[in-house]
């Protein structure tokens, strides 16, 4: 991977940032590593759109704890790799897997840059590659990412993107009184500006706050970038959903919906906060 200076120690503050969170996130009572069955991350129509796993070799690029990857190994995949830029979170979702599956179907963790992913991994290639989740804001080129994707894919394979809608980063909550829950429009929905600098103590889970590495970088990605990215990466687009739950409450008004998912309440607006989308890499004949 090679960026400009900025943006490589942008790349380096993400990943101590994660470092950090690891072990606050795991000894959360959100991601609850004990008793928490992986499969109960994914709604169900991700099981539908993935299809049967039986055989398949199955990727999970930026894939944190790997409590989500621990489910495709479950689930009958043939073999299943996790990579993740934080070492810490590498280390711990290989504690995490040591005890609870046998050696052969255990699934392996790599440390490494998304965009290193091709060489970290040895030139292996999947019938799947699956991200999102919070994993797009944390890239600063999609095109590079999309051809990273696809160079990781057999041909005929299949990317599936599950991931925070870009309407859901740009909405905030800015109350004007005591019982106020209008959401506003506050964030950039299109990509464009560059990176945007966070500096925040807290996670998204239960736990205590940072205390040293505390600024992280996003950088905004609208659907049209996220589409065309995949497009001129040879990725064909085979299907895309919208959905208004999400895997945590990112306001506190929201609902739980009873399997480990969030809305809005019946009296807001339908808004589209998760995306999915499916994308095939094309055969491409070598030419005569």
């Amino acid at each position: 991977m090679t960026f400009d200076e900025a943006t490589e120690q942008r790349m380096a503050a993400i990943a101590a940032n994660w470092d950090e969170r690891t072990p606050i996130h795991l000894s959360s009572r959100f991601y609850d590593v004990v008793n928490r069955a992986p499969e109960s991350w994914f709604a169900d129509y991700e099981w539908a759109d993935l299809g049967d796993l039986t055989g398949r070799d199955v990727l999970h690029l930026q894939c944190h704890l790997g409590t989500e990857t621990a489910a495709f190994a479950r689930r009958g995949a043939r073999s299943v790799v996790g990579l993740d830029l934080s070492e810490a979170a590498v280390r711990e979702a290989r504690r995490l897997v040591a005890g609870r599956f046998p050696e052969h179907n255990r699934p392996e963790y790599v440390q490494a840059n998304v965009y290193d992913a091709v060489a970290a991994l040895g030139g292996r290639t999947f019938d799947v590659v699956y991200t999102g989740k919070g994993a797009l804001c944390y890239l600063p080129d999609l095109q590079r990412w999309a051809d990273t994707v696809a160079a990781l894919l057999r041909p005929g394979g299949t990317v599936y993107i599950v991931e925070f809608h870009p309407v859901l980063r740009s909405l905030g909550l800015v109350p004007r009184g005591p019982d106020d829950r209008e959401l506003v429009l506050r964030n950039d929905y299109l990509e464009g500006r560059g990176a945007i600098e966070l500096d925040a103590t807290f996670t998204y889970t239960d736990g205590p706050p940072l205390e040293r590495a505390t600024t992280s970088y996003e950088w905004e990605h609208g659907l049209g970038e996220i589409v065309s990215a995949l497009v001129g990466a040879g990725i064909v687009v085979r299907k895309m959903s919208e959905s208004d739950r999400i895997p945590w409450p990112r306001w506190p008004h929201m609902v739980a919906t009873g399997d480990g998912f969030w809305r809005l309440p019946d009296d807001q607006p339908r808004l589209p906060l998760l995306f999915a989308l499916l994308g095939v890499k094309e055969y491409r004949p070598e030419a005569a």
